[in-house]
This record gives C-alpha cells, structure tokens and sequence, in this order.
C-alpha cells in the first residue's frame, strides 16, 4: 500500500491510479491551475508523509512536474511513456489512458531525485557507446531503457541528466541495455 500523497494532473488522472492502486491518497493539481497555496500543500506532506508525482508524459506534465520539483525536491517520481499513456484513438495522451498494469509497473519503479553529483556518474560518451543517442533507432533504444529504468521517455539530454538525478547504478544501466 502506498502510503504517500500522489500528485496528478486531473481528477481523470486520479480515477485512473485508483482503479490500478486502490484507496490511495491522490491531489490534483487542475493542470496548469497550480496554486501557490496547493504547491505549499504539497510541501507540507512531503515532510510529513512523502510525496509521489505522476504527470502526463507531456510538455505540459514536464512543466508542471518541474514547477513542483523546485518547490518540493525530495518528491519522488513516476513516468509513464507516451506509447502507455497514449489514448486508443491517438488524439490524447494521459495518465487516465494508461492501463492499470501499466500504471502499477510505473509505480514498482518510483524513482528518488538526489543532488547532481560534481562528477556525474554518466555523461555524454556512456549514450554514444550505448547506441542511446546519433543511430537512426537511438531514441526507440532510449523508451525501451527508460521504461526498463522508470524514467518515462526523454531525448538524449533529459535521459542523461535523469539517470545522473535518480542516480541510476552503471549496473542497472547495463542490464537494462541487455534487457531491451
């Protein structure tokens, strides 16, 4: 059971993680309605109870998800890719798309953010070796490893600064790259 406050975009995005979760506690920020006084809220509990950021996998959701990253550092995170949150007719993409079994996978991989490192632990080099940035395929390479490492689908810049922020081990990258 999860004990922590989960923070979406939309009371659909709510009903959808309740059919996948269960009871749990869940606040929605109304998208872009964000208030100074919701975003205290949710500073609040992440002192008291922790705090668990799902958004959609959008520009959007990155822009919210962002704003609360400021404000509350020690949330910690959840992605789904745009390929699991896509709705079946492809005009939408949202949490509320997502199926419960990809939503409960996402959730197995709630990611910590910690303190950029002065020497990261990844870096530009690891990506070009890797096959995750200059191939034709590079970014389908990059959504399977993301998915298999819970960080939700990025461009070569995000996916780095992602495995360095959640402090991903070289360990879990290489078997991740022998997974997907």
């Amino acid at each position: 059971m999860i004990e922590e406050l989960i923070v979406v975009e939309g009371k659909n995005d709510a009903q959808a993680i309740r059919r996948a979760l269960g009871p749990v506690d869940i606040l929605w920020t109304d998208g872009y309605g964000l208030t100074s006084e919701k975003l205290q809220y949710i500073k609040k509990m992440a002192v008291h109870r922790g705090v668990i950021v799902l958004t959609d996998p959008d520009s959007v959701g990155e822009q919210i998800r962002e704003r609360i990253r400021r404000t509350v550092p020690e949330a910690k995170h959840v992605y789904l890719s745009k390929k699991e949150a896509r709705s079946k007719d492809d005009r939408d993409i949202g949490v509320e798309n997502a199926s419960p079994e990809d939503i409960r996978r996402a959730f197995r991989l709630i990611q910590k953010e910690y303190p950029i490192l002065e020497k990261p632990v990844f870096d530009t080099a690891d990506l070009v070796r890797s096959g995750l940035v200059g191939l034709s395929d590079a970014a389908e390479k990059r959504r399977r490893v993301g998915r298999i490492l819970g960080l939700g689908d990025a461009n070569a810049k995000q996916f780095l600064h992602r495995l360095n922020r959640f402090r991903i081990s070289r360990e879990d990258f290489e078997n991740a790259l022998d997974q997907q």
